[in-house]
């Protein structure tokens, strides 16, 4: 047997194992009874309307888009001025912030849930809703930092100067001639911090989880009271709008850059 054919043998095996437990997810959401069963019983699709027209599931799924889109914006806007600063500037103390900014996703979670729930409890401000929103920004603020740093390190450094030789400040050069060769990875971290914000379970619960519930706390919490396909609907949900937002960013952007190749 070729070595070609080892390979796809191998990678097609590694493949079966990696998607089996979802498809064993997807068979359970379909299933006819309330019943977590493999093979599925019968054929229903009223799971995944269940999860937009219980008005506790649609409520837990808005809370998570409000909370997931919100906390990307943050993280983006605390990443873009840390990588440009890096970038424009080359100063030696600005590595040891954007250091620092990818301090929070190292962690493991529980810590940094933990982190934030001592911080709100001390300062005051448990249970307030926004502090989910903060919390996540800072959490997840190094994925969009990774990507807009790989952004600016793919310009030309001489832009700048030349820009600068024509008249321009550093607003103009930044929107005008910067942040147009940057958006795409603004776009990708954005939605890197998007996706893994609507799947966090950990940070939102130790900050929130008494005030609002999000889809993963929803998912948690109903297993308390028995099993629902409904749950699996959620998690098959989740992976759609993972593989469609990554999707759509492969289409538009250019993938192996934002992944940090650089065209030789």
């Amino acid at each position: 047997m070729s070595q070609v054919a080892v390979r796809r043998i191998f990678f097609s095996v590694l493949a079966l194992l990696m998607s089996a437990p979802l498809l064993v997810v997807l068979g359970v959401s379909v299933n006819e009874r309330k019943s977590l069963t493999f093979p599925p019983q019968g054929f229903n699709l009223s799971w995944y309307l269940d999860l937009f027209r219980l008005p506790d599931w649609s409520g837990a799924l808005l809370n998570s888009v409000i909370v997931a889109f919100l906390s990307a914006a943050l993280a983006v806007a605390i990443a873009f001025p840390l990588a440009w600063f890096n970038w424009r500037y080359r100063i030696g103390w600005v590595k040891g912030i954007l250091a620092i900014g990818l301090m929070p996703f190292l962690l493991p979670p529980v810590i940094t849930a933990l982190g934030f729930l001592s911080f709100w409890t001390q300062a005051g401000l448990y249970g307030q809703t926004w502090t989910v929103v903060i919390s996540h920004g800072i959490f997840l603020v190094s994925l969009p930092l990774v990507s807009l740093s790989l952004g600016f390190g793919s310009l030309d450094d001489s832009l700048p100067e030349a820009a600068a030789t024509m008249g321009a400040d550093n607003t103009v050069i930044l929107k005008t001639i910067v942040f147009p060769l940057v958006r795409p990875y603004v776009i990708s971290g954005f939605a890197f911090a998007f996706v893994v914000s609507l799947n966090e379970y950990l940070v939102a619960y130790m900050t929130v989880g008494a005030v609002i519930e999000t889809l993963p706390m929803k998912i948690f919490n109903s297993l308390r009271y028995g099993y629902t396909p409904v749950m699996a609907s959620a998690s098959v949900f989740f992976v759609a709008l993972t593989v469609i937002i990554f999707s759509l960013v492969a289409r538009f952007g250019d993938l192996p850059k934002l992944l940090g190749a650089h065209s030789k």
